[in-house]
């Protein structure tokens, strides 16, 4: 039986525990799983390329990066005329990776 000192939790637990609750959120979208999944196997790519490869229109998947980018779990550097976007979240690697096992 538990006790109540097992439910103690520290300001840096409580930190800890709040920003893995927003990287869950964040990725808690089907599509925007699929494309830190993508980048993650895939390496690095551009909106258009995610956007063939996804079939969904451009402004949807602009949207999805959007709140992957908020977050901090992709980042896009320009290369040319294009954002070539991949994922920059160690957390968020490994929340792929684990789930690829399940």
């Amino acid at each position: 039986m538990s006790n109540a000192k097992d439910f103690v939790v520290t300001e840096k637990e409580k930190k800890l525990l709040i920003e893995s609750a927003e990287l869950l959120k964040a990725l808690s979208h089907p599509m925007r799983l699929c494309i830190v999944k993508s980048l993650c196997s895939n390496g690095a790519c551009n909106v258009s390329n995610m956007q063939s490869r996804l079939k969904m229109p451009q402004s949807t998947v602009s949207q999805h990066l959007s709140k992957l980018k908020a977050h901090g779990i992709i980042e896009g550097k320009r290369q040319g005329t294009e954002i070539v976007y991949r994922v920059i979240h160690p957390g968020a690697r490994q929340i792929i990776d684990l789930l690829q096992k399940l």
